[in-house]
């Protein structure tokens, strides 16, 4: 017999119902392109009018595993965002300025450092 989620649930662990609640978030936090413009309200036909592109180009792009930044960023950009590129590493995490947006470079700032600070970073 099936039993029904709540049941389930309820017989979880609180450990066990933390791991899934972080491993809930996680994912939400991890949408693709296609997700992340239909949580902005927009159709393909819209954004297709902001980037001044085709529907088509649009659905293209949502397929697409592998695409330039600068068009991920206009994409981004289109729909009200901006987009980042960091380095994770296991003692830092280094916004990567070459490539993220002239605002972003312009302020000099990784992850809360100064450019001053990210030299040391950089070297150790």
């Amino acid at each position: 017999m099936a039993k029904k989620w709540k049941e389930i649930r309820r017989a979880l662990s609180p450990e066990r119902e933390k791991k899934i609640d972080a491993r809930v978030k996680a994912e939400l936090g991890r949408l693709p392109l296609a997700e992340v413009r239909k949580a902005r309200a927009l159709t393909q036909t819209r954004l297709a009018e902001i980037l001044r592109v085709n529907q088509a180009a649009i659905s293209k792009m949502e397929q697409r595993t592998d695409m330039y930044l600068s068009t991920l960023r206009s994409y981004i950009e289109a729909m009200g965002g901006s987009l980042e590129v960091r380095a994770i590493f296991p003692e830092a995490e280094v916004l990567l300025e070459s490539i993220t947006s002239e605002e972003a470079a312009s302020a000099g700032v990784i992850h809360g450092a100064k450019r001053s600070d990210r030299r040391q970073t950089k070297s150790a």
